[in-house]
Order: C-alpha cells, then sequence, then structure tokens
C-alpha cells in the first residue's frame, strides 16, 4: 500500500512541476510580447538577431533540404511504380514538403542551432552577471536581450522553410527528372495544378512557421533566463532548449494538421 501511494505522490509532484513550469513559461511569453514595441527605437538590435538567428542557420538548412527532397523524391518514384502513377511525382513532393515536411525540418534544425545557440548565449551573459549590470543601470533585460533574440528567430524561421521547401524542391527534380528521367514539364505542371496558394502556402508553410517560431524563439530565450548561473546549469539549459523545442514543434505540428487537414 505504502508504494501504491509513493508512486501517486511522484505523478502528482510531477504533474504540479510541469504546470508550474508551464505557467512561468506563459508568464514569461507574455512579457516578451508587452516588451516588443520597445524595439521600435532600436531595430538594429532585431537585424542583429535576425542574422544571427537566420543567416548563419542557412547552410544546415540548404544542405538538409536539398537531401530531403532527393530522398523524398526516391521515395516517392518507388511508391508510384508500384501502384502506376509515376507522373504524380510533382505534386506529392510539393504537397509533403508544404504541409509538412519543410516546417517541420526546419523547424527541428532551427531549434538545434538558433535555439541552442539563444540559450547558451543569454544564458553565458546570466552566469557572467551581465543581466544583473543592466538590471542595476535601470535596463530591462528581457527588452534589451530577450525581445531582440525572440524577435529575430520569429521573423527568421519562415524565411528559412521557404528556402528549405525551394531547395528542397530542386533536389527532387534533380532525383526525378534528371536522374530517374521523368518528363520536367509534367513534373512542374503537376505541381502548379496541385498546389493551393491558401491552404498549402499560407497555411500548411507560412502559418506552421511562424507557430513553430514563435514556440522555439520562446522556449530558447525562457531557458537562457532561467537557468541557474553555473556551467552546468548553462548546459542543461541548452539540452532543455533542443528537447522541449523539438517536442513542442512535432505535438503542434499534430494539432495544426488536425485543424487544418483534418476534414
Amino acid at each position: 500500500m505504502k508504494a501504491v501511494l509513493d508512486f501517486l505522490a511522484a505523478i502528482g509532484t510531477t504533474t504540479l512541476r510541469c504546470l508550474a513550469a508551464l505557467g512561468d513559461f506563459s508568464l514569461f511569453a507574455l512579457l516578451l510580447l508587452r516588451h516588443c514595441a520597445s524595439l521600435v527605437r532600436k531595430p538594429l538590435l532585431t537585424l542583429r538577431a535576425t542574422y544571427n538567428a537566420g543567416v548563419l542557420s542557412l547552410p544546415i538548412i540548404l544542405v538538409a533540404g536539398l537531401f530531403v527532397g532527393m530522398v523524398l523524391s526516391f521515395q516517392a518514384y518507388t511508391t508510384m511504380v508500384r501502384f502506376g502513377a509515376e507522373q504524380s511525382l510533382g505534386p506529392m513532393v510539393a504537397l509533403s514538403l508544404m504541409r509538412e515536411l519543410g516546417p517541420v525540418v526546419a523547424a527541428l534544425l532551427f531549434a538545434g542551432r538558433a535555439g541552442s545557440a539563444i540559450t547558451a548565449e543569454i544564458g553565458l551573459m546570466k552566469t557572467t552577471e551581465q543581466l544583473a549590470a543592466m538590471e542595476m543601470m535601470a535596463i530591462e533585460p528581457v527588452a534589451q536581450v530577450g525581445v531582440p533574440r525572440f524577435l529575430g528567430a520569429l521573423f527568421a524561421l519562415p524565411l528559412l522553410t521557404i528556402l528549405f521547401v525551394a531547395v528542397a524542391i530542386l533536389g527532387a527534380y534533380l532525383v526525378g527528372v534528371v536522374y530517374l528521367g521523368l518528363d520536367d514539364g509534367v513534373f512542374w505542371s503537376g505541381m502548379q495544378n496541385s498546389v493551393d496558394f491558401v491552404s498549402d502556402i499560407a497555411r500548411g508553410m507560412l502559418l506552421k512557421s511562424l507557430v513553430f517560431g514563435w514556440v522555439c524563439a520562446a522556449l530558447a530565450v525562457y531557458q537562457g533566463f532561467s537557468c541557474p548561473p553555473t556551467a552546468r546549469g548553462m548546459a542543461n539549459a541548452t539540452t532543455t532548449t533542443v528537447v522541449m523545442s523539438s517536442l513542442a514543434v512535432l505535438g503542434l505540428n499534430f494539432v495544426l494538421t488536425a485543424m487544418m487537414f483534418g476534414g
């Protein structure tokens, strides 16, 4: 009986701890939004953060997009050969990338590269007491440090997703048309006829990438500000950022897909 009670107590303690962390994150996200207007007077901070989060993430996004498109083309071709529908390669590749693979894979790569960098940078500033020094000079650290990085990541991810999908389609073209010998006119015309701007591009790709960008950016900044001011605490916060961002992206992708395309 005691073992059962201990087990239930452990479940209750873990649940309360998770709810408390969720509440802290929600309040911090609202604090970020409240200070967003203060950056109107300092646009260079956001531009610098967008460069660090977006431009420096370009190599992994472009390389990954090229190989994802090539692999997707191979897999789609073998499936369609089995059912005698080889000419549907273009539509299947485009819809898969715009609705699912593009936003999700780009967000996962972004969380691993840019999200961890944001958390480590803010955590290092906290460890070296730079944030405390800002408070002593009557400078709000969240507005000066957190909001620019939050907005920079939020702006960067949709642009990176567009580039990821474009390069992935190029990779699919190289495999499907150049290597496998499919007709290029059928490839492009089928893709053009099957893709809807509102459903597939605006909602499936851009809206998803905005939601994923908001979650990844907010989690990265939150973990940086809340990590213990030690080397171990900073390392744990960086790992937590990547893990929690990845899980949040996958979970939100299911919810958004069910809402948009679930019928």
